[in-house]
C-alpha cells in the first residue's frame, strides 16, 4: 500500500506540474500538439535555421509538434494551413496524425528499408539536397548507463550519417541528446562533421531534465559525400 500511495503522489505531482506548465498552456493556445514546439522555436530563432523555400526532414516526429512549427515557418503568413513554400518530410516509428503539407513516413529510422523510403521521398519531390534536418529521436532508456549511452549514440550517428549524405553544404542538423556517457562522443562527432557546433538548452526544456540539443552548421569539406 505504501508503494501505491507514493506512486499516486508522484503521479499527482507530475500532473499538477504539467497542467500548470506555461509551455503546455502556450501549446494549447497556439494549437501545437506538444510543448516541444517551443524548444525548436527557440533554437530556430536563435540561429536562424529554417526559412521559406527550405526542405526540412523531421526525424522522430510524433506527435508532430516540430512538424507543425516547421510548417508554419514555411508558410508566407506563418499559418498552420494553406500556402506552403518548401517541403517537409517527417518520419517516426509511431503513428502521427496528419499535418497539412507534411509527408509522413511510418517506420524505424534504424531499418535500411525505412531510410530507403525517406531517400525515395526526396527523389520523388525533386529534392537534390536538404536544408535542415531536425531530430527529436530518443531511445527508450533502460537506466543502465552504458547501454543507454550506446543507444543514444547510435541514433545520433544515424542522423549525422544521413545529414552527411543529404544536407546542402551550408545546411544544419539539430539533434536531441542527454548529458551523460553519450554527450562527449556526440560533441566530438559533430565537431568532426560541422564547421560550427552549438549546444543549446531551450527554456522550454524542464530544469530537472538533462536534455540538451546539439546544432551542427555547415558541413566540413572532408565530411561531404
Amino acid at each position: 500500500m505504501k508503494v501505491k500511495t507514493q506512486s499516486k503522489k508522484v503521479n499527482k505531482a507530475w500532473l499538477n506540474q504539467h497542467v500548470n506548465d506555461p509551455y503546455v498552456k502556450l501549446a494549447k493556445r497556439d494549437g501545437y500538439r506538444a510543448r516541444a514546439a517551443y524548444k525548436l522555436k527557440e533554437i530556430d530563432e536563435t540561429l536562424g535555421l529554417i526559412h521559406p523555400g527550405h526542405c526540412v526532414v523531421d526525424l522522430g516526429s510524433a506527435p508532430g509538434a516540430w512538424s507543425q512549427y516547421v510548417r508554419r515557418r514555411l508558410s508566407p503568413q506563418g499559418a498552420a494551413v494553406g500556402e506552403l513554400h518548401g517541403q517537409i518530410i517527417a518520419l517516426d516509428m509511431l503513428p502521427m496524425e496528419a499535418v497539412e503539407g507534411v509527408h509522413f513516413i511510418l517506420g524505424d529510422f534504424r531499418e535500411p528499408e525505412v531510410l530507403a523510403a525517406l531517400e525515395q521521398s526526396l527523389i520523388d519531390r525533386g529534392v537534390a539536397a536538404v536544408d535542415v534536418v531536425v531530430s527529436d529521436m530518443a531511445p527508450n532508456l533502460s537506466g543502465i548507463g552504458s547501454a543507454d549511452a550506446a543507444r543514444i549514440t547510435d541514433l545520433i550517428e544515424l542522423a549525422v550519417d544521413f545529414s552527411v549524405h543529404h544536407l546542402k553544404p551550408d545546411g544544419a542538423l539539430v539533434v536531441k541528446l542527454f548529458h551523460g556517457g553519450a554527450y562527449d562522443l556526440a560533441v566530438a562527432l559533430f565537431r568532426q562533421t560541422f564547421r560550427v557546433v552549438k549546444a543549446i538548452k531551450p527554456k522550454a526544456s524542464r530544469d530537472k531534465s538533462s536534455e540538451t540539443f546539439l546544432v551542427g552548421l555547415g558541413l566540413k569539406p572532408q565530411a561531404r559525400v
